[in-house]
């Protein structure tokens, strides 16, 4: 024990000896560091501790590359992809954004396996995928490359090149998100900012610690998708805007949103009658050849 040891740094060390795993440990030798004494007599503890703390997250970043994933993961009609470098705030991303609760922790490669989410938003499910760093073993470079929207989290703009190379998925959209912003004062963030437009980028400034962009990022997200929504109206119910939406492409005709509904249900269907964009006035009966707009409402009535 160092001499004139801070309480923080005595309260650390206790946590680290009753620590019960290697990540409690890691976390304890992290508050030991930051509160251990700066003077000269403390120098040959500090090296010892920096050494265990080096040894410690080498071990836990050795298992995590040799663990392998353990699910099998079909993909919805809207997938969303989180990509980056580790410790760069992934985790915390999915766990503000849907219902996951992943395992968040300071040192790196915490994420070893894809880690799923449902995203509710406007009415509309979306899978979101958690994947592990791109540097870990397990990154899963298939899933990537097949899905419809990729988040490249980073905290450097200097990040970028580096996640984007390690993909080929030209057809997907790509966001770019900048973690963090809170740490940084309002002239950074113009900074920033004006990079980010100079290059061009699908970009947000985000912090999953204040929140900040999160509400916006949720309508880029959504937005990424080139699909429509179609509320299906039934009889007797009053709040048809509520109900989970079908998921259409753009050009998609009545017909086809029977279909979506049951195979064979268009041969029952007489006629339909139709509110919103597409509509000439609400309630507009119309045949099955209808084109569809994003956010109709559709009633539609059989033999």
């Amino acid at each position: 024990m160092p001499i004139n040891a801070h309480p923080e740094y005595l309260k650390a060390e206790q946590e680290y000896l009753n620590a019960g795993t290697n990540e409690d440990k890691l976390a304890a030798l992290e508050l030991m560091l930051k509160y251990m004494p700066k003077h000269k007599s403390a120098e040959a503890l500090r090296k010892n501790l920096r050494t265990r703390y080096k040894k410690l997250k080498e071990e836990l970043v050795k298992k995590s590359r040799k663990q392998k994933s353990k699910i099998g993961i079909k993909k919805e009609e809207m997938q969303v992809v989180i990509i980056g470098l580790t410790n760069s705030g992934k985790s915390s991303l999915l766990k503000i954004l849907t219902n996951a609760k992943p395992k968040i922790a300071s040192y790196g490669f915490t994420t070893t396996e894809p880690l799923l989410g449902t995203m509710n938003f406007q009415g509309c499910n979306i899978q979101i995928i958690d994947m592990p760093p791109i540097a870990s073993d397990n990154f899963d470079k298939g899933i990537v490359n097949n899905t419809d929207t990729i988040l490249i989290v980073i905290e450097k703009i200097d990040e970028i090149k580096t996640v984007l190379d390690s993909i080929k998925n030209i057809s997907a959209k790509k966001i770019i998100i900048f973690n963090k912003i809170d740490l940084y004062d309002s002239e950074t963030k113009r900074k920033i900012l004006e990079t980010l437009r100079t290059k061009r980028y699908n970009f947000i400034l985000i912090s999953t610690y204040t929140n900040e962009g999160i509400e916006e990022l949720k309508e880029k997200i959504i937005n990424s998708f080139n699909v429509i929504r179609i509320y299906t109206k039934h009889l007797g119910k009053k709040k048809d805007n509520e109900n989970i939406p079908l998921i259409m492409h753009p050009n998609s005709t009545l017909e086809d949103v029977a279909e979506k509904i049951l195979h064979g249900y268009s041969n029952k269907v007489k006629y339909a009658k139709i509110w919103g964009p597409s509509s000439k006035f609400p309630g507009q009966k119309v045949g099955l050849k209808h084109l569809v707009k994003d956010k109709d409402i559709v009633e539609f009535v059989t033999e």
